[in-house]
């Protein structure tokens, strides 16, 4: 064989038939279906799911961020037990979520403070002699607050009353 025949016959042999068209069809449909799921599934993962989470989680920390206003100056109230005249100085700061209520509380400053100068000296020596007597106050100081804010915007708003000082004599 001449070295042409050679060529020409290799060419040949390496010339495959072309593959079916029907198989073609059925890799392209495959690998656009795999494609398409895999930028649905994409999407869903970094494109929406994402930015649902940060929607909860930006609610989420507005509503857990509290805010507190300190009621000054402290409560300087007297009072009497069976044996002395008695005084009690009490610092009170309030917590709520939001602005709106502690600026409805500050508006009502006097009558705040007028509610809980009569609840703080109402109160009995011995009761307030204990932790569980000043959890009780703390809770009424809380209720008297919340009705005040309620009748200013609708709803109790504040939240929790912490006493930041509390000194009996």
């Amino acid at each position: 064989m001449s070295a042409v025949e050679d060529t020409v016959e290799v060419a040949a042999e390496a010339e495959a038939p072309p593959p079916k068209r029907g198989k073609l069809l059925l890799i392209v449909a495959l690998g656009v279906l795999l494609l398409a799921g895999a930028g649905t599934g994409a999407w869903f993962m970094f494109g929406r799911a994402p930015a649902a989470a940060k929607g909860k989680a930006a609610q989420a920390k507005v509503a857990a961020e509290p805010q507190y206003l300190a009621l000054d100056p402290p409560f300087i109230v007297n009072f009497r037990d069976d044996e002395a005249l008695r005084f009690l100085q009490v610092g009170i700061e309030v917590m709520a979520r939001d602005k709106a209520t502690l600026d409805a509380l500050k508006a009502e400053d006097p009558v705040a403070r007028n509610a809980l100068v009569l609840l703080f000296s109402s109160q009995d020596y011995k009761t307030l002699s204990s932790r569980d007597g000043k959890e009780k106050l703390r809770g009424q100081a809380l209720a008297e607050l919340q009705k005040i804010v309620r009748q200013r915007t609708g709803k109790p708003g504040i939240e929790a009353v912490y006493f930041t000082s509390f000194v009996m004599q």
